[in-house]
């Protein structure tokens, strides 16, 4: 088994209507991966696809994948934490479960991994590469307590 130190936190960043196959489908044909972006998604009425093993290595932030395990949320479009009720207890459940796994692994959003430009150590919205995951991921585990 791979050694993860990151459990990271995304959202497709567009329409809760999309579906599975379509976001394969543009991971294949549009930026032609051959792995999946991510190990997990969670559709809007909560039901979680397991989309590769945790031991395989998939695309969800680039030079992190190695040591790193990817759940995501369909929706965020326009940058907005639109996830249902159903995806919220399910990411919570998937995050949980992770955490099991992985103990020592860091919880964290895709923007989270966004490079410090200032070198002050915080990652601040102005050196986000993305918005993903269109919420705040620290903020939410204190609200859940799962800190």
């Amino acid at each position: 088994m791979r050694t993860i130190k990151y459990i990271v936190i995304h959202c497709t960043g567009a329409s809760q209507k999309q579906s599975i196959e379509s976001i394969k489908a543009f991971w294949r044909d549009v930026l032609g991966w051959k792995n999946p972006g991510y190990h997990k998604i969670i559709k809007p009425n909560g039901e979680v696809v397991e989309l590769a093993l945790a031991d395989r290595v998939v695309n969800g932030v680039k030079g992190y994948n190695a040591f790193s395990y990817h759940i995501c949320w369909i929706g965020g479009q326009y940058s907005k934490d639109n996830r249902t009720l159903e995806q919220k207890c399910g990411l919570e459940h998937e995050v949980c479960e992770a955490r099991e796994r992985f103990p020592d692994a860091e919880i964290l959003g895709h923007r989270d991994l966004s490079p410090d430009l200032n070198g002050d150590g915080i990652i601040s919205p102005n050196e986000w590469t993305k918005e993903c995951p269109s919420f705040d991921v620290k903020k939410w585990l204190n609200e859940i307590n799962l800190n």
